[in-house]
Formats: C-alpha cells, sequence, structure tokens
C-alpha cells in the first residue's frame, strides 16, 4: 500500500488524491468522489472536502481504472 505523508494535521479527500496521482484535476476527484468509487476506511465517501488525516486508508474502486484490484493508499505523518 502507497502511504502519503502530510505535513499538516489533515488533508482534505480532494487534494489526497491528487497528490496520490489518482486524478490530475480537482474536477476529475469531484466525479469519482461523487460516483462512489471512493472509500475512507472501508466506507463509501462522498464528500470530497472530508479531511482525512493519520493513518486513514482511502480506496479507489478497481472498476474505475478497469482493473481488477483496487488502488490503495495510507495518510501518514513525516514523523511515521
Amino acid at each position: 500500500m502507497e502511504k502519503i505523508y502530510i505535513n499538516t494535521e489533515y488533508i482534505k479527500l480532494q487534494q489526497a488524491l491528487k497528490l496520490a496521482n489518482i486524478v490530475s484535476q480537482g474536477s476529475d476527484a469531484k466525479m469519482i468522489i461523487k460516483e462512489g468509487f471512493v472509500y475512507v476506511n472501508d466506507e463509501k465517501c462522498t464528500m470530497r472536502g472530508k479531511k482525512l488525516r493519520n493513518s486513514d486508508v482511502v480506496k479507489i474502486k478497481g472498476e474505475l481504472f478497469e482493473k481488477d484490484e483496487d488502488t490503495e493508499f495510507m495518510i501518514c505523518d513525516h514523523d511515521n
């Protein structure tokens, strides 16, 4: 699982998707979140402004990319 390191207390979901190179634009992030492809800690999330903190796990359903496997990454503090 990929780790995304942040220097702040939290990062918004939309920003995290861009930082993880899942999407290149905020409008793309908005679309995949709205369509229900994104899960945070195994719960479907449709809030693009959801605050992600240390140890939160984001999963993007594989069907979005026509893959058999889901894409996952974890939010981590720089201290971890």
